[in-house]
């Protein structure tokens, strides 16, 4: 199985480089926000919890984000592998889903992080706010502290799977197939 966890900061390519992905190996896509979207609209236990903390202004708790994944990956055991995107995001995060794949006698086999420059970034993203309408997208003050967060807290995850000699940088500036032949390359090579 091939278990990834794709990285970069907002606006990196991630999602684009996970559709292709999921096309050429057959992975699952794990993202965290169609979870908790999924977990919320279908009123599930796990999605009420969710929005008690979430109408009180708090951040949903570790436990709570880990139980929707691991819901997730219990309905999809037959899959090749999964792709996680926007998890984890912290050092426990990390711990719990090493620990959830450990369940099934898996492990992450990569992190894969998309590397772009902050000026990149901000391009990228005012350029997607002006056909996606979202003012936090078109505001550069808003970008640069979306990019100063992703570093902060996600840098530690590249460094806890780094130690343990599964993550890489991969260059995610250039034709989005050049980026996509990078990241399968990498893949290729994991999967032997």
């Amino acid at each position: 199985m091939i278990n990834l966890i794709l990285f970069g900061p907002p606006g990196s390519g991630k999602g684009t480089q996970a559709a292709m992905l999921v096309e050429r190996y057959g992975l699952l896509h794990i993202s965290t926000g169609d979870l908790f979207r999924y977990e919320l609209s279908n009123d599930t236990p796990l999605g009420i919890e969710a929005r008690g903390y979430m109408q009180k202004g708090e951040l949903v708790p570790d436990s709570v984000t880990i139980g929707m994944l691991r819901n997730k990956v219990k309905a999809n055991p037959d899959v090749p592998g999964y792709i996680f995107d926007g998890f984890p995001r912290n050092i426990i995060q990390s711990e719990a889903l090493d620990a959830l794949l450990e369940e099934t006698e898996q492990a992450v086999s990569a992190l894969l992080m998309l590397e772009v420059s902050d000026e990149e970034i901000v391009k990228r993203i005012v350029g997607r706010g002006a056909t996606s309408g979202r003012a936090d997208d078109l505001d550069e003050s808003i970008i640069r502290n979306r990019i100063e967060v992703y570093k902060k807290e996600t840098t530690p995850v590249f460094d806890y799977y780094d130690r343990l000699g599964k993550a890489k940088k991969i260059q995610g500036v250039g034709a989005i197939e050049a980026i996509f032949g990078r990241l399968c390359a990498e893949i290729d090579h994991i999967n032997g």
